[in-house]
């Protein structure tokens, strides 16, 4: 008798949130790897980036390798290392044989303001990730001022991943 295989599909979420600084400060935005200048940076021993994160925490939900709080933690507090790409292509490391075939990502937060951002963020998990741009989609939301993010305090990100093997 033959052995059929088959195909496993995985699927991992994360999430992030950081709120902004509120005090004066030169800390820059970061979020998908891109800058935004209108609103302050996040309180956070990293760049604070909610989407990276938000994406390196679905994929420790799929591997069970703790990221955050542990890989990026040593990266960050050992090594001075707080850019949020370079812990994003660690948790990729962790996925082995799984192979990454769509991110799916939503943003609540008052701001900034998305809209025009959104093809840029998508082209830069991309590239990080290693996939073609219509593996990535994001959507944004003001949440209608119903939490903190959606009154402009933070931003909350969270994460679909999901993977073939």
């Amino acid at each position: 008798m033959n052995k059929v295989e088959y195909m496993t599909v995985r699927t991992g979420i994360g999430q992030d949130s950081h709120r902004f600084i509120t005090t004066e400060t030169s800390k820059p935005c970061v979020m998908a790897g891109l800058f935004f200048d209108d609103v302050p940076g996040f309180n956070a021993n990293s760049d604070g980036d909610v989407v990276f994160h938000a994406i390196c925490n679905a994929i420790s939900s799929l591997t069970g390798i703790l990221i955050l709080g542990n890989i990026a933690d040593d990266l960050c507090l050992k090594d001075g290392i707080t850019d949020s790409e370079i812990y994003l292509l660690e948790a990729m490391k962790t996925l082995e044989k799984q192979r990454v075939t769509h991110v799916a990502v939503t943003i609540e937060a008052k701001k900034p303001k998305f809209k025009a951002r959104i093809d840029e963020m998508r082209q830069n998990i991309a590239r990080v990730m290693g996939l073609d741009i219509t593996q990535v989609g994001i959507t944004a939301t003001s949440g209608e001022g119903l939490t903190d993010f959606g009154c402009g305090l933070g931003v909350q990100a969270f994460a679909i991943v999901t993977t073939v093997e």
